[in-house]
């Protein structure tokens, strides 16, 4: 599992909070000083956290669970299509559609239509339309494949959620909790860790900061990844050597 290095999270940034008067109380145990009117958060706790997140994570993805990554804000969201797509996992950084936790079969009837018109397009169709048709139909298309392209492929709700800015993504959190999904989170200063199962305090406004974190994160999570593997290889060569054995028991006989 990756290891949090307080001196790599200080050099990104991640220490730095928002100013002392939109600050949350309940994050008092994760701040270390006020600084210039600047709350700046403890990268101790934050290493500690986050290697709480990332142990949960790589076990979560070693059984073969998804997780979905929530970020809408400006500066997330290329970072977190960047790592999430990199490890093969659903995500959102457009505008979170809402119900898609708690109406997921709503959500699933949207990519299904999205999947419905590209057969379309290959079965020829398409060309059968009338050209103000093809142009409503493509304009749909797009529409779809902006905000659901990149969960296409999740066919069932979540094993858990991963959070930038858990104050922007409230209903995300909100949904998420109420079906007992567990929502790991970067937690900045001015937000309510009492919200987040897996809190990871640090700034959840620069770039840097969240491309550290989501490095580590993504680490941990291509671990578990490879522990699957591992573990499915093991099992078909088991099974392989059994069958083998059954057959020379066979032969045997």
């Amino acid at each position: 599992m990756a290891k949090a290095n307080v001196k790599d999270l200080l050099e990104a940034g991640v220490h730095f909070g928002h100013m002392t008067r939109k600050w949350n109380p309940n994050m008092a145990p994760y701040i270390f000083m006020e600084k210039n009117g600047i709350h700046i958060v403890d990268l101790h706790k934050t290493a500690v956290k986050l290697d709480e997140a990332c142990n949960a994570l790589e076990k979560l993805t070693s059984a073969g669970k998804k997780v979905l990554f929530v970020a809408t804000k400006k500066q997330a969201k290329e970072v977190v299509a960047k790592h999430a797509a990199e490890l093969n996992m659903p995500y959102i950084t457009e505008r979170w559609p809402g119900g898609m936790l708690t109406n997921f079969v709503t959500i699933r009837k949207a990519v299904k239509k999205m999947n419905s018109i590209d057969k379309m397009k290959k079965d020829g169709t398409f060309e059968t339309l009338s050209k103000k048709e093809r142009l409503q139909v493509d304009r749909q298309r797009a529409n779809l494949e902006k905000n659901l392209g990149s969960i296409s492929d999740m066919v069932r709700l979540p094993s858990a959620i991963f959070v930038v800015d858990i104050m922007r993504e409230h209903i995300a959190v909100t949904e998420a909790k109420k079906l007992g999904i567990p929502v790991f989170g970067i937690v900045d200063t001015n937000s309510d860790p009492r919200k987040v199962d897996f809190v990871i305090p640090g700034n959840d406004d620069a770039s840097k900061s969240i491309d550290m974190i989501l490095s580590i994160v993504s680490e941990s999570i291509k671990d578990g990844q490879s522990q699957r593997k591992a573990d499915k290889e093991k099992s078909k060569e088991e099974g392989e050597v059994v069958s083998a054995d059954k057959d020379a028991d066979f032969d045997a006989e």
